[in-house]
């Protein structure tokens, strides 16, 4: 087993949002560093020096690097991935602005490639503001699967501390396209990401998920829609018929409405808004945005750049702390389970 406490990058997002602010808020609180050892991705003085500090309060000091082979456990951490100081203001997103989310995350990316990092928490970007010749990918999550070689990943939001599990089928499509896409193999191929990731990132031997329905009411029995009976009840059978517990499939609103998820340790949904709506309602300042399926850990709030309200200082800091810390949990479970795979609950 590893003796140092997790190591986490820190990509700060785009810096007209909130990123740099939750980042900064997380970072107050000093019993972060005895759970692992931050490393922020950018100038210290740049993201952090115009933010109030309470009265009697010690600023923040960070051992700023060219190179993470130099990160310092015990501290705070900071590399230095662009030399310009840029000129920003909150809540407007600029050319500048994204080029530094680019370059912090592709910085990131490659320490933790190098194994530099134990896992990646990323704040919020603009998908648009983000796009460049060299960077055209509509988020965070399809720019790490291709740079890490991951075949396929899962799209799980999770809050830990009322067990809400929710994983995407379909991520960032058009709605219209959800249907055309729902085939039995992509199914099957997101049932057992996270049927895996269940076992290996939170440590459940036997994992208990409930699928959702396309369509109103599961479809009816055909009345509402084909989806169910002609794509997502067969690959539910032949998940139960090899041993595994999945069920389903629920109608959404019933599923939610009654509670019912409760009784799964997670909820596979069909397209991006079934699942994030209900797990944003119940989870919106405490849930995290994980990456399944990649062989490197990586988490990110659930909530976005905030534009709205940057430079106010009002941003809440729960979700991105709730990265933190799930991103370290996942990180020794891994471990645990690399060590001792019998260490699986």
């Amino acid at each position: 087993m590893p003796k140092h406490l997790p190591r986490l990058g820190f990509s700060v997002g785009d810096l007209a949002g909130i990123g740099p602010e939750v980042i900064y808020k997380t970072l107050r609180d000093e019993r972060l560093l005895q759970q692992c050892t931050p490393v922020v991705y950018g100038t210290a003085t740049t993201l952090f020096d115009d933010f109030p500090v309470e009265k009697n309060a010690e600023p923040l000091t960070f051992r700023q690097l060219r190179d993470a082979a130099d990160i310092a456990p015990g501290r705070l951490n900071a590399v230095t991935c662009w030399e310009d100081d840029f000129h920003l203001t909150p809540g407007q997103p600029s050319p500048a602005s994204g080029q530094a989310a680019r370059e912090s995350l592709l910085c990131a990316a490659r320490d933790l490639k190098a194994g530099l990092l134990d896992a990646l928490v990323t704040a919020p970007i603009s998908k648009e503001n983000t796009q460049s010749d060299d960077f055209r990918f509509p988020g965070h999550t399809e720019f790490l699967a291709s740079y890490f070689g991951a075949a396929d990943n899962l799209m799980f939001l999770v809050d830990e501390d009322q067990q809400l599990r929710v994983a995407t089928a379909t991520g960032h499509i058009a709605l219209k396209d959800v249907s055309t896409r729902l085939t039995s193999d992509l199914l099957r191929t997101k049932i057992k990401l996270l049927l895996k990731s269940l076992q290996q990132d939170f440590g459940i031997l036997k994992p208990k998920i409930a699928v959702l329905g396309l369509n109103p009411h599961a479809g009816e029995n055909g009345l509402l829609g084909r989806e169910e009976a002609d794509v997502v009840t067969p690959v539910i059978r032949q998940f139960e018929h090899d041993g595994h517990l999945v069920f389903g499939p629920y109608p959404a609103d019933g599923y939610f409405g009654t509670g019912q998820f409760r009784q799964f340790d997670a909820t596979l949904s069909l397209y991006h808004d079934q699942g994030l709506i209900p797990f944003k309602l119940m989870a919106f300042e405490r849930g995290v945005n994980f990456t399944a399926g990649l062989s490197v850990v990586r988490t990110s709030p659930d909530h976005g750049t905030a534009y709205g309200i940057a430079g106010k200082f009002v941003a809440d800091a729960s979700s991105f702390r709730a990265a933190v810390y799930l991103a370290c949990d996942v990180v020794r479970a891994r471990q645990l389970n690399a060590a001792d795979p019998r260490s699986i609950r």
